[in-house]
């Protein structure tokens, strides 16, 4: 069993950054790819991107125009969600997940609400 942690978000303006944590219980954190979710208000869960277990090579989702920025402390147990240039349509509660292979997400974290400000 995977128990994962988000931490990081808040409210802060447009223009603004934000860093997101999800840290990792247990022994097994390396072993998993990792992704990041968000859900707005209203709207359905989207994927934001992710990165892979072994070689931490991270992918995006195309709507994420390169403000976003993943990465991964395997000896933390810890992955990172890098947010910069924040929009109001950021907006919305950031969850991690984690599973093998890459898209089928077994565990999930609680999420974190990020909110942005006009």
């Amino acid at each position: 069993q995977v128990q994962l942690i988000e931490s990081g978000g808040g409210l802060v303006q447009a223009g603004g950054s934000l860093r997101l944590s999800c840290a990792s219980s247990g022994r097994t954190f390396s072993t998993y790819h990792m992704g990041w979710f968000r859900q707005a208000p209203g709207k359905e869960r989207e994927f934001v991107g992710g990165i892979t277990r072994s070689t931490g090579n991270p992918f995006y989702a195309d709507s994420m125009e390169g403000r976003f920025t993943i990465s991964r402390d395997n000896a933390k147990n810890t992955m990172y969600l890098q947010m910069n240039s924040l929009k109001p349509e950021d907006t919305g509660v950031y969850y991690c997940a984690a599973g093998v292979p890459v898209g089928r997400w077994a565990y999930w974290g609680q999420g974190t609400q990020v909110t942005v400000s006009s």
